[in-house]
């Protein structure tokens, strides 16, 4: 066998094998198509929006549109807060703007919860 089969999307394993017109991954069990597994290589072309769609960028002031708990803090980030020189990471849970907010130091925000100023 002279083809290399790639690596698993889900959880990265080396053992996929084919079977038919799909590839398996014997460890997590998670089956595509050799076509989408090509396709999927970059992830520069992946574009952040905030609450109303509008694409956010690295450098973007940006406006918390809810009240959040911060866990350790008796007072969380009030709704209307602003949000100065956001960068856009690939965090854990969805949080993929990391930030520093006055008051409460750096933190990683989701993009569900900013709206852009």
């Amino acid at each position: 066998m002279t083809e290399t089969l790639p690596p698993c999307p889900e959880c990265s394993s080396a053992y996929t094998y084919e079977m038919g017109a799909l590839l398996i991954c014997p460890e997590c069990g998670h089956e595509w198509s050799p076509a989408s597994a090509a396709p999927a290589g970059g992830t520069e072309g992946k574009v952040i929006r905030d609450a109303v769609g509008n694409v956010l960028a690295d450098g973007d002031t940006v406006t918390v549109i809810k009240a959040l708990k911060v866990k350790g803090s008796p007072t969380g980030i009030k709704a209307g807060a602003k949000v100065r020189n956001i960068r856009l990471v690939d965090g854990l849970d969805g949080h993929d703007i990391d930030c520093r907010i006055d008051g409460f130091g750096p933190m990683q925000l989701k993009s569900s919860v900013v709206k852009k100023a």
